[in-house]
């Protein structure tokens, strides 16, 4: 790098054409924003994303019916939420469907704009459809519906996480317990205060 460059670089970094009182105003806030970033990244336990674990699901409440559903159905015992919600085609297909499809639940979720009953999204249809032939090409040889475009899987085979129902509607026998987040002496605070 250049001698000009770098002094420039050195410039931005330091902000040195600003006042001191604005120099100090901006790393508070560049601090402030860092440190906001830390708290989020950890009570949203963001890192669980990266994994193909099906508790990362019941992150979101509105998932745990699904997580029930799966996790006391033949399907939790052989397969993975991943191994039917995303693409295996490849693993920049992989990752890129996952934080797409996981940017647009954090959207949809924080702003508690979730529809009352989950649907797939169109972009999911052909993706569950895909993985269903996937693993039950031997079933499928025979009843032909593989190459169908007509009708998914789950026309007849509704039963795959239960009966479609409200959130509202949901049993509370079924639904697991929500994992811990958010930092110890949070939860701590909260359980003390609860017992006064």
């Amino acid at each position: 790098m250049s001698e000009r460059k770098s002094s420039r670089l050195v410039r931005l970094v330091t902000l040195s054409a600003l006042s001191p009182r604005w120099r100090v105003a901006v790393f508070a806030l560049l601090g402030v924003a860092a440190g906001l970033g830390v708290v989020v990244v950890r009570i949203s336990n963001a890192a669980s994303y990266l994994s193909d674990s099906p508790r990362t699901c019941i992150n979101c409440h509105v998932m745990n019916n699904a997580y029930a559903t799966w996790f006391h159905g033949s399907h939790g015992r052989v397969a993975v939420c991943n191994d039917c919600h995303v693409p295996h085609d490849n693993v920049l297909a992989k990752a890129t469907f996952k934080a797409t499809d996981g940017l647009k639940h954090s959207y949809v979720f924080t702003l508690r704009k979730e529809p009352q009953v989950l649907r797939l999204s169109r972009s999911a249809v052909p993706v569950v459809q895909t993985n269903c032939i996937r693993c039950h090409h031997d079933q499928l040889a025979m009843v032909r519906l593989a190459g169908s475009e007509e009708r998914k899987c789950w026309d007849c085979h509704e039963n795959i996480h239960g009966p479609v129902r409200s959130l509202a509607a949901s049993q509370e026998l079924i639904r697991p317990p929500l994992p811990p987040v958010g930092l110890g002496w949070m939860a701590r605070l909260l359980e003390s205060r609860a017992d006064r």
